[in-house]
């Protein structure tokens, strides 16, 4: 049985797979727990585990031992299949996946159910949003990717940029994020995105934000369906500031981010 981890993690390769839980090596080859374990890590950097407390590791080829892990996008998937758990590729990751990339992103993010600790394995770091209801978000297939991947939807990506605002940066940078976004943003799919969200704050703090970007179809599309009267709510929360009301959105614009 000696070599048997090596084996298995270049079968694992050759079939277009760079990350494999110890349950599976072990169905495979044969091997106990223990001696599994111990055969990885005689492998050196060639697997690394995603984190110290987790039995799910990645391997590591040559071409990405300077970063120390493949790229998230190649094992998300299967991690998250792992853990039975739901997930979609989020906010600016998201985004960038649409070709808006006003700012260089050193994190991946990534929304899903439950709260997990950040990873950093290497140098990848992939940060986790909680939202209850995810499985109801509208998300789609990543084209032409190398491993299958969950991405919300452009109208999706707009509603949880301005929603998590605060985490990202800002409302200021969420909007230079929506910004390349707009051609893709389509009326039917942004109407469908704010039954399902059903959060009507968010949805005042994000037609403010398409109106200040010139979108006028789709600041209709948030106005029908708006409840009135509105309840004022802060642009930035948690955030006094000088708070002029913009009355037809009920927002009390306490912030310059993206112009009074």
């Amino acid at each position: 049985m000696f070599g048997a981890a090596d084996a298995f993690i270049e079968r694992r390769l050759a079939s277009g797979r760079v990350a494999f839980p110890l349950a599976d090596l072990v169905e495979e080859t044969g091997l106990s727990v223990t001696a599994g374990r111990n055969q990885l890590l005689r492998l050196g950097n060639r697997v690394r585990r995603v984190s110290p407390r987790q039995r799910f590791f990645l391997i590591v080829s040559p071409e990405f031992r300077a970063m120390g892990a493949p790229p998230v996008a190649w094992w998300l998937h299967d991690y998250f299949t792992w853990l039975g758990q739901p997930y979609y590729l989020a906010l600016q990751s998201a985004a960038s996946t649409y070709g808006s990339n006003p700012q260089a992103l050193q994190v991946t993010q990534v929304m899903t159910n439950v709260p997990h600790r950040p990873v950093e394995t290497g140098r990848i770091r992939v940060q986790f949003f909680v939202k209850r209801a995810l499985e109801q978000t509208p998300t789609q297939p990543l084209p032409n990717a190398y491993a299958p991947l969950r991405v919300s939807t452009p109208e999706a990506t707009a509603f949880d940029l301005v929603r998590y605002a605060p985490r990202i940066g800002g409302i200021g940078r969420a909007a230079e994020t929506i910004a390349p976004l707009l051609p893709l943003i389509r009326s039917t799919e942004l109407r469908r995105v704010l039954k399902i969200e059903d959060e009507t704050a968010t949805a005042q703090r994000l037609g403010f934000v398409l109106e200040k970007l010139g979108a006028k179809k789709l600041t209709n599309v948030i106005h029908e369906w708006l409840p009135s009267p509105l309840v004022s709510v802060p642009f930035v929360p948690g955030f006094r500031g000088d708070a002029a009301e913009v009355k037809h959105w009920g927002i009390l614009n306490n912030a310059e981010e993206i112009g009074r």
